[in-house]
């Protein structure tokens, strides 16, 4: 009710705009998203810088202090982390300047922040890619760079685990020396600033964003770390108790109005864009990239897909036909007419049920003024009744008062005689 009493009020003052304040706010939104693409641009740039030092640093033979290795080792996920916890408060702060509606303004900073969130993971995957498969000296004899990279596999398995392990350690982090230090901070605080400064708002959306970041980064790293899984669902149990404990005792609810119903299927396209975005260098790797010549179960084909035609033709007779049928064009067409149909049946089915959802709006809306108009009529009547009553009674009073003016002077005359 608050986000429809909102959206209603500024859809109000929009229609009110005179064409110089038009002009004005389409100046400054395209100004801000210019800013925003920069700020984007700039946090690509230096993923992409942090990726490369950190590869060239790692494969140098000199020996650094502890600290500074491990530094250099997780730098790409350092700047990772550092971008997608500073741009969210970036995109924030200027959606406030735009003058969009709440549900919209919600949705345009998820998207700016899904893409922030999904693009750096593609330029680190094309950091690393660009890595593996340069050669300086000349050409790729393996069709990778087997010097630097023997097992480059392990090597991008690794990066992805970097990435889940600083995830957990970041949302660790933020809850105990941020959220907490902030909710004691406040609450015996009696400043004006530390008032206006308030508790930590738990904003559902953000936190959404969080988890398919993760399953992004679980999909992508599947395949190089097969106990990436399992380690991603520790550290989402662990998160699950840990958001809630910091829900219950350091957070306030958003003050910004959030529809839960209509941002559900955003959420849904969210995490299938991430699949999207996992299954694409995963599937490339597979079929483009040489297997590593020193390492892992493909060191005797030249990539990874190979083995699957390998292992099909030592299956049985029956098994290998079904699923050479499978891979055929005609199943691959029929199933294509099929998936069409059933889409095809599926949009009719939602457009009928879209037309009879209108419909029972429009006999609510009918069924109100009706309602209405019955309201009235039996004021009408109730107020009529009311006034017939009314003047019944006043006319039962006059009588009695004259009756009252008759038999007084009869009793003076009587009391006189």
């Amino acid at each position: 009710m608050k986000t429809d009493l909102e959206e209603e009020r500024i859809k109000r003052r929009m229609a009110n705009r005179t064409r110089s304040e038009r002009c004005r706010i389409y100046a400054l939104r395209a100004a801000l998203n210019l800013f925003v693409m920069a700020v984007l641009v700039t946090c690509f740039y230096c993923i992409y810088v942090a990726t490369v030092f950190s590869q060239r640093k790692q494969v140098e033979a000199e020996k650094s202090a502890f600290l500074q290795e491990l530094v250099v080792e997780y730098l790409p996920s350092i700047v990772i982390t550092l971008a997608n916890f500073i741009t969210p408060l970036i995109f924030s702060l200027i959606i406030t300047f735009e003058d969009y509606s709440p549900a919209f303004e919600i949705r345009f900073t998820l998207m700016r922040c899904v893409f922030m969130r999904l693009a750096s993971i593609g330029v680190l995957l094309f950091s690393l890619w660009v890595q593996i498969t340069f050669c300086e000296s000349q050409e790729c004899l393996c069709g990778y760079n087997h010097k630097t990279y023997p097992c480059w596999e392990t090597h991008v398995g690794q990066e992805m685990y970097k990435l889940v392990i600083f995830d957990f350690l970041i949302i660790v982090a933020v809850t105990v020396f941020v959220e907490f230090p902030r909710k004691i901070i406040v609450s015996h605080c009696d400043h004006g600033l530390v008032r206006w400064w308030g508790q930590q708002e738990f904003a559902v959306p953000q936190n959404v964003l969080e988890i398919v970041y993760g399953q992004t980064i679980c999909w992508i790293g599947t395949f190089y770390c097969p106990l990436l899984p399992a380690i991603n669902t520790v550290k989402y149990v662990l998160v699950f108790y840990i958001k809630k404990v910091s829900l219950v005792t350091n957070c306030r609810p958003a003050t910004r109005p959030f529809r839960a119903s209509s941002s559900h299927f955003f959420f849904l396209v969210v995490l299938l864009i991430g699949l999207a975005l996992a299954s694409v260098p995963v599937t490339v790797s597979i079929a483009e990239i040489q297997a590593s010549r020193v390492c892992g179960p493909f060191v005797s084909y030249s990539t990874s897909w190979q083995v699957v035609p390998r292992g099909i033709t030592q299956l049985p007779l029956g098994l290998r036909s079904f699923l050479l049928a499978l891979a055929s064009e005609a199943f691959a067409v029929s199933f294509f007419v099929i998936t069409c149909l059933g889409m095809f049946y599926v949009i009719a089915l939602a457009g009928a049920h879209k037309r009879v959802i209108e419909q029972l709006r429009d006999q609510l809306a009918m069924e109100g003024r009706d309602k209405r108009f019955l309201i009235q009529k039996l004021y009408q009547a109730q107020q009529a009744t009311y006034g017939r009553s009314a003047d019944a009674k006043g006319l039962r009073r006059n009588r009695a008062h004259a009756g009252l003016c008759l038999v007084e002077p009869s009793v003076v005359l009587e009391t006189q005689a």
